[in-house]
Parts: C-alpha cells; structure tokens; sequence
C-alpha cells in the first residue's frame, strides 16, 4: 500500500456553469477529504473579465507531485480549458498549491505554489482547512483583494 499525502488544490473557474463545472471537477477526485466555503473573488491580472467562483480542496492522494500535477491539467482539458492569455478567463484552473511538506522548485512545477500567499481567492479557503499553513497576519496581505465568502460547498452540489 502506498503512503498518502496530505495536499491542497487551488480550483476556480469564471467561464460557462462555473458551479457546475467545480462540482464535475471535484467528483472526479477520489481522495477529497475536505472541501472549503465556495467564494466569489475578482479576477487578478489579465485582460477585463468576470469574476471567479473559487475554493480549496483537501485530498489524500498517492501521485507523486508530477501525476498530481498532470491529473490537474486532465481535469482542466475535460472542462474545456483553452490556454490563450496568461490569467485570460478560463473554464477551470486547478493548481497544487501544497504537497505536505515539500519544497519544489522546477521550471514546471513549484511548490508551495509561487503566488499563493498573496491571493485571497486561495488565503481565504486554504484557512478554513489547512489554518496551520498560515501566517497569523494573511489577511492584511491580501485586504485589498475583494472577496465574498458564498457559502458552505455542500450548499452548492
């Protein structure tokens, strides 16, 4: 049997049934152990676009860093992703954010993610089930980040 490894996806979409789109995604993890509030936030970057639905998922998962990364990119192509702009609207952007206790640092894949800790749109979910991770002032480091908590997740599948 292999070992599990705590970790945490990063997942929003702001193109199509953005609700809908997050639940297909997330029945298609098996190893999801928590699902965080589902929040609405305003696009970061990039050309004008509509805002984001938005939330973390906590899994227990037996991929390596580099399957888990792949797995995200499937369930990206499954929803229809097209990568034209950097951070352009997209149907589903799903992102490792954090991988127990690794620290990776490659051209594709880094670890803990590179801006997660100044997005609201991941510092808000994240502390709702992975608080440990956090500094104890993260809210000041996004406070100009407009963010609404939605709700619980089991309110929306």
């Amino acid at each position: 049997m292999k070992n599990l490894v705590r970790a945490f996806l990063g997942i929003g979409s702001n193109l199509g049934d953005s609700q809908e789109i997050l639940v297909t995604a997330i029945d298609k993890i098996d190893e999801v152990t928590a699902v965080s509030g589902l929040y609405e936030t305003a696009p970061i970057g990039g050309p004008e676009q509509d805002s984001y639905l938005n939330l973390v998922v906590e899994i227990n998962t037996a991929f390596p860093p580099r399957e888990l990364l792949g797995f995200c990119q499937d369930l990206e192509q499954d929803a229809g992703r097209v990568r034209k702009e950097r951070w352009g609207p997209r149907t589903l952007d799903v992102d490792v954010l954090l991988y127990g206790d690794l620290t990776l640092n490659d051209p594709d894949l880094i670890i803990p993610h590179p801006r997660m800790f100044e997005r609201a749109f991941v510092l808000y979910p994240l502390s709702e089930l992975g608080p440990e991770f956090l500094s104890e002032d993260w809210e000041a480091s996004v406070a100009d980040q407009a963010i609404t908590r939605l709700g619980d997740w089991s309110n929306f599948t």
